[in-house]
């Protein structure tokens, strides 16, 4: 019984215990449906074992739509505990671990693997290539970010959620104050996701450098393609950071180590120092590829191009190197003194000026443009006023005096959703938007598409406008209750009413795929913006090979496909030769499986199926050193009779 006991959950209520019956059922009728229909072997075939790129950004994006749902259930619990004073719907307990899981489950759970999906399914695409430079290691990075978010979810009901807070700031998250197995869950957990994510960065730097279509230079490259480019690169300087501070807290809350501890030599604001020399550029790391996004969207949509691009590239240039500049803005009040204050002050507020370069970008791409408003254009457009809002509250944050008015209270969280909703979310579903065409051959409708826009800002602005006045008035952040006399129970109503209406925009999100899926026409050819980039100029849906002949885009701007269009520009030269493909593979996939026992056992001290999962994972890596794999080829006459099918289908 002994062994059993580590697993049980500290802290149990009625809302666990639903949950945990919830999850056996589904998880039952999942498997029960798979095998009925016999799905295994295709799943197995056509998905676990994929390398194209395209399959490997649907699972991302399937990834972020189910954490999504997740995290914004966290979010509607907290907003209804505080709704009202001295509620008694979540303990205090309660509260810490569930808004400790919506940071970290919204962050890094939902954004990174939203823009990941972009990155998987673009990328490619938008530079002319066939499939990304490792193609096997980008199966094994979505595997390891899986088993992360698994791993992390799963604390919710074996052993008890961590509750030190999505910054997991020490002392708190040492063993004393964190007694559970909560806080090895974070460790571990975001530590097997972030290898993944670390990959993920290599591989794209690697493709977008080296893979690129005949004729394109750096800046004839799509504006995503280059927010991925400079994203990436934050990962692969940043992630490491992350990668050496989980390492340290993890030996800390194992082995008892001393490196964040008040005495015996540690320091616990190293960890803090570690944590936001990362956390910062994160924020990079996921707001540039949405400016990338709304820069597609806005051009198609403004019916101009870019206005400009090369001050759109430098400016994100500039912010990837600012980003590293500004973490201790995050700890004013914790005692580095006026001078280095003063310093991060600085760069926090010239952070805002290549942003503001953006902005007017965009701003003038709009003017005199002959402006369709679409669904992802709305977006693009609500996104403008809101995000600025966001920027503007955290130049006021960067005033390191004024901070110590502002810091740990609810203007601080409004803030941050200020920035992260309309500047990520809202881009992510533009996009999700305006790619769902070619991703899966049907619009969505655009009547209930509009309306989801209006309904989510609205809710928006009730549920986070009204934390702004509560946090000048004083309500900390963190706090699962108040009383009556503070005043803050209208405007906390007023919230709760907003994330309700928001998480209504996301149920009408679902009810128009569904009505979608029931009633669009299929008849929509390749093209159905009038898009401007390469990406566009494949068939629908993308053939395993995406392009029959290699793009050449010497004679063509950063727009190739619409300079193809309006201007009679050859980018497909030459004839169909037989295409090189790589070979599919379930090695990545068994592998996660070993980083999954073996993050699963430290969690829990369990050492000899720690010591298996990692002989798993060295057996993985042995196998790929002596595999002799060079892939394969698609015949010519192949590709021809796949060519003549789209081109029968197109013609119909």
């Amino acid at each position: 019984m002994e062994f059993f006991e580590r697993f049980m959950i500290p802290h149990p209520s009625f809302l666990i215990y639903v949950s945990m019956v919830l999850i056996v059922l589904v998880s039952v009728a999942l498997v029960a449906v798979i095998t009925y229909f016999k799905l295994w072997g295709y799943l197995w075939r056509e998905w676990i074992t994929t390398v194209d790129h395209k399959k490997i950004g649907i699972m991302y994006l399937l990834m972020a739509l189910l954490m999504l749902f997740r995290g914004g259930v966290d979010a509607i619990m907290l907003r209804y505990q505080l709704s009202m004073p001295e509620n008694t719907f979540l303990d205090a307990q309660h509260y810490n671990e569930v808004f400790t899981t919506h940071g970290v489950v919204m962050i890094l759970f939902m954004a990174m693997p939203f823009i990941t999906f972009f990155f998987n399914y673009l990328v490619p695409l938008q530079i002319g290539a066939r499939d990304v430079a490792f193609p096997r290691l980008n199966n094994l990075s979505f595997w390891l970010f899986f088993m992360g978010a698994m791993l992390f979810n799963l604390s919710f009901v074996v052993g008890g959620s961590p509750d030190a807070g999505w910054t997991s700031y020490f002392p708190l998250a040492d063993n004393e104050f964190s007694t559970s197995v909560g806080t090895n869950y974070y460790m571990i957990a975001i530590q097997i996701a972030g290898i993944g994510t670390l990959m993920t960065g290599i591989n794209f730097i690697t493709t977008i450098m080296k893979m690129r279509a005949p004729g394109m230079t750096l800046f004839k490259m799509p504006m995503f393609t280059w927010s991925a480019l400079i994203a990436n690169l934050i990962i692969v300087f940043a992630f490491p950071v992350l990668t050496v501070a989980l390492a340290m807290g993890t030996m800390d809350r194992l082995f008892d180590t001393k490196f964040f501890a008040i005495g015996n030599g540690g320091m616990d604001m190293l960890w803090a120092n570690l944590f936001w020399v990362w956390g910062h550029p994160e924020v990079y790391i996921l707001i540039l590829p949405a400016f990338g996004i709304f820069s597609e969207v806005i051009s198609t949509f403004a019916r101009r191009n870019l206005y400009g691009y090369k001050s759109m590239v430098w400016s994100m240039i500039v912010i990837s190197v600012f980003a590293f500049t500004v973490w201790t803005h995050h700890f004013f009040t914790m005692g580095q003194g006026a001078f280095t204050n003063s310093i991060f002050s600085i760069t926090t507020m010239a952070i805002a000026v290549p942003t503001g370069v953006k902005i007017f970008n965009w701003l003038f791409t709009l003017y005199k443009g002959k402006i369709e408003f679409t669904t992802p254009m709305l977006y693009a457009v609500h996104f403008i006023p809101l995000f600025t809002l966001g920027g503007v509250t955290g130049v006021m944050l960067a005033m390191s005096a004024a901070d110590y008015q502002y810091h740990n209270t609810m203007f601080l969280v409004a803030h941050f959703h200020n920035v992260i909703i309309p500047g990520v979310v809202y881009a992510m579903l533009a996009g999700f938007t305006f790619y769902w065409p070619k991703m899966f051959g049907f619009m969505l409708n655009e009547k209930i598409g509009k309306a989801t826009v209006w309904v989510m800002s609205t809710g928006f602005l009730l549920a986070f406008m009204p934390m702004y006045i509560t946090g000048l008035d004083g309500q900390a952040r963190r706090m699962y209750t108040y009383s009556e006399s503070t005043g803050f129970s209208t405007l906390n109503m007023v919230s709760f009413v907003g994330a309700g209406i928001m998480a209504v925009s996301f149920i009408m999100l679902v009810w128009n795929i569904w009505y979608s899926f029931k009633n669009s026409p299929r008849n929509i050819g390749s093209d159905p913006w009038d898009a401007r980039g390469l990406e566009w100029a494949t068939h629908t849906p993308i053939p395993a090979y995406n392009f029959a002949i290699t793009p050449d885009v010497t004679d063509s701007t950063s727009e190739a496909f619409w300079d193809m269009k309006k201007k009679g520009t050859q980018i497909f030269k030459g004839e169909i030769k037989k295409i090189h493909m790589p070979n599919y593979s379930g090695v990545p996939f068994i592998m996660s499986c070993g980083f999954f026992l073996l993050g699963f056992s430290l969690i829990f001290s369990m050492w000899i199926p720690a010591i298996v999962g990692l002989i798993v994972i060295l057996a993985g890596m042995a196998h790929r050193s002596f595999e002799k794999d060079h892939g394969y080829y698609i015949p010519e006459e192949d590709v021809k009779a796949t060519e003549k099918q789209y081109e029968k289908r197109g013609a119909k």
